[in-house]
């Protein structure tokens, strides 16, 4: 059995948090013992806890993640998160684990989790904590998380301040953004083919250079993503 790593994230945006949590339950071997929004919370929980491993957003107001990586012990270890690249030799100057920019795809962080058991575990993690942990992800909506199976959906739609996820049989909607979505979906199965949309590849209907067609609804493929969306449907 492999060592039980104790984590911490920290971050002031809730998608962010949300994010990581995801990914993180399905691997093996992590416990995340509290997700905080700020660096005075997360002060107070490595003080009660034993906390090996943290991810930290670096852009936090008040204090910032590099001050905070600076203030704790060095015997717990780093993994700085951000949306900026330009904070990359800063993070990596406090010897960090890794660095990893925002939307964080679940591969990345996985990635991110073997470089910590490598350095300081020697052994590789398990992600096959269950068969169904791949399989689904939780979004908020109407105060709450619901599970959204991966097979059910069939494609996702981008407003102003919010998206719809349409499924087989209903519609949610919810305030995450759908880049934060995308980063949750596996790549094997979704597809981005607009700022707009996210389809699901096997519930494509029909297809032409300007559109896909699903559940009898032709969607529209932008021009930016135009060259990968036909690249992708070729190899099938």
């Amino acid at each position: 059995m492999h060592k039980l790593i104790s984590c911490l994230i920290v971050d002031d945006e809730t998608i962010a948090r949300e994010i990581i949590a995801t990914h993180l339950f399905k691997i093996d071997n992590i416990e995340i013992v509290k997700s905080c929004s700020n660096a005075v919370d997360a002060f107070n929980c490595i003080n009660a806890n034993k906390i090996d491993l943290v991810f930290l957003d670096i852009n936090m107001p008040e204090i910032s993640g590099i001050a905070f990586a600076k203030s704790i012990n060095k015997d717990i270890k780093v993994i700085f998160t951000t949306a900026y690249r330009d904070y990359a030799v800063e993070g990596f100057e406090l010897q960090a684990v890794d660095y990893l920019l925002k939307p964080i795809a679940f591969e990345r962080l996985l990635k991110a989790v073997n470089t910590y058991f490598e350095v300081y575990n020697t052994k590789e993690i398990e992600t096959s904590k269950t068969e169904e942990a791949n399989d689904f992800m939780f979004v908020r909506s109407d105060r709450r998380m619901l599970k959204i199976d991966f097979k059910a959906i069939v494609y996702i739609e981008s407003y102003s301040d919010y998206i719809k996820i349409h499924l087989s049989n209903e519609t949610i909607v919810t305030r995450e953004t759908i880049t934060a979505i995308e980063a949750k979906l596996p790549k094997q199965q979704f597809m981005r083919i607009h700022r707009s949309y996210i389809i699901s590849i096997k519930h494509i209907e029909s297809f032409t250079n300007e559109h896909i067609t699903i559940s009898e609804k032709a969607l529209p493929i932008s021009r930016s993503y135009k060259k990968e969306v036909l690249n992708i449907l070729e190899q099938y």
